[in-house]
């Protein structure tokens, strides 16, 4: 559905780690899509299709309608999007991320950039995904046994700079975590 997207999108979520290992890890939900804020718009207008809801407010589970018109602010970020059937399941979940400039911002801790040219990766297929590095830092606030198994499974993988890139990001918002070591 993103094939003839004019902007950055990335498969996120667990999907992101596997087409990094190159297999299957687990069963998945949903294929997480990240997409930055200032492209909301340009998402909107591909989208145009598609019932578009917004999580409002952030982590209540909650879903409202994403109104046309509307620009989200922070720090509303994550949507749900369907086709109009109203039989459908909800089929993606899309995420909003920040960015200024070139740069990545994490909404955690602005002070945690990445180039963008860094945020993700092209699969052989050509398929853009979330680097590695990157989606495991988004799982350091809460990690369950589903992001151990994505961390055994892509630490072999990490060369050096990626290594101490992701304990550097890890040490700015969770310092305690157990990963840290790790790396």
């Amino acid at each position: 559905m993103f094939a003839e997207a004019d902007f950055p999108w990335w498969i996120a979520g667990g999907y992101a780690i596997e087409l990094a290992v190159g297999r299957e890890l687990r069963p998945h939900g949903d294929p997480d899509v990240l997409v930055l804020r200032r492209d909301e718009a340009l998402v909107r207008d591909l989208l145009h299709d598609w019932d578009m809801r917004v999580v409002d407010p952030p982590g209540a589970g909650r879903l409202r309608p994403w109104r046309p018109v509307e620009t989200l602010e922070v720090p509303l970020h994550d949507h749900l999007v369907q086709t109009h059937t109203s039989e459908a399941p909800w089929l993606v979940p899309l995420m909003l991320d920040e960015a200024e400039g070139a740069q990545w911002v994490t909404r955690r801790n602005t002070g945690v950039q990445l180039p963008l040219a860094r945020l993700g990766r092209r699969s052989p297929t050509g398929i853009t995904y979330l680097a590695p590095e990157v989606r495991l830092f988004y799982k350091t606030k809460a990690t369950r046994d589903m992001e151990e198994t994505d961390f055994e499974a892509v630490l072999p993988l990490l060369d050096e700079s990626q290594r101490v890139g992701l304990a550097r990001l890890i040490a700015m918002t969770v310092p305690a975590h157990l990963w840290r070591k790790r790396l």
